[in-house]
């Protein structure tokens, strides 16, 4: 029997445009000591394409000044969170950027800690100083030094002798930094050196860990 030459008509697909699916939007809260140098550094860290251009991060800086006292900003963090507590939070991790120092420790350093794990507030603290954590950025520093030695090594090495941050200079290095740090906490961890005697130290990578796994 011959076969019909009709065929089936095929079933029409709707004509609808793919929507991308973005990742959920997430926004970190930093409450940094420093008024100048780290804000500088996350600023030129929102601006990187690879954060500036996934719309599923967004860095907030903390604007009020707080003093230097890290029981203080961790204090303030953790009533931010208490009070953006539940689903209709604008903010999902709270941080706070902050200096052990040397030769004179700051006052209420375990204390500090001790409260930002009860209140579910992140904390990403450079013993002895922020500028360390600059520092690793250029090269490796395992030696113990104090802040004025910190600072005196990072002016060698970025050539801007204190005057501003050159964010050029230290965000195509950050990934070089944050391996530095990290190696640095599994040598103290070997080494069975605790908080704040850990020097040198930086928890910077763990902010950069948390930010930049989400435009992966």
């Amino acid at each position: 029997m011959a076969q019909s030459s009709q065929r089936k008509p095929r079933k029409q697909k709707p004509l609808r445009r793919k929507v991308a699916q973005r990742a959920p939007r997430r926004t970190f809260l930093v409450f940094s000591e420093g008024q100048k140098t780290e804000p500088e550094y996350l600023k030129a860290l929102k601006r990187e394409p690879a954060v500036r251009d996934i719309a599923s991060v967004d860095i907030r800086i903390h604007d009020d000044t707080l003093g230097s006292a890290p029981l203080t900003l961790v204090e303030a963090a953790a009533d931010a969170c208490a009070r953006e507590s539940g689903e209709g939070s604008e903010i999902d991790e709270f941080w706070c950027f902050f200096d052990v120092e040397w030769p004179q420790n700051h006052p209420n350093l375990k204390r500090a800690r001790a409260f930002a794990d009860k209140s579910k507030v992140n904390v990403a603290v450079s013993n002895p100083c922020f500028e360390l954590w600059l520092l690793l950025h250029f090269q490796d520093q395992t030696a113990w030094l104090d802040t004025s030695a910190a600072k005196r090594l990072l002016k060698q090495r970025d050539g801007t002798r204190g005057q501003g941050l050159d964010s050029s200079a230290y965000m195509p290095m950050r990934a070089e930094a944050a391996q530095r740090a990290r190696s640095l906490e599994q040598r103290h961890r070997g080494n069975g050196t605790k908080f704040p005697d850990n020097n040198p130290s930086s928890g910077v990578y763990s902010f950069l860990a948390a930010v930049e796994h989400l435009s992966e």
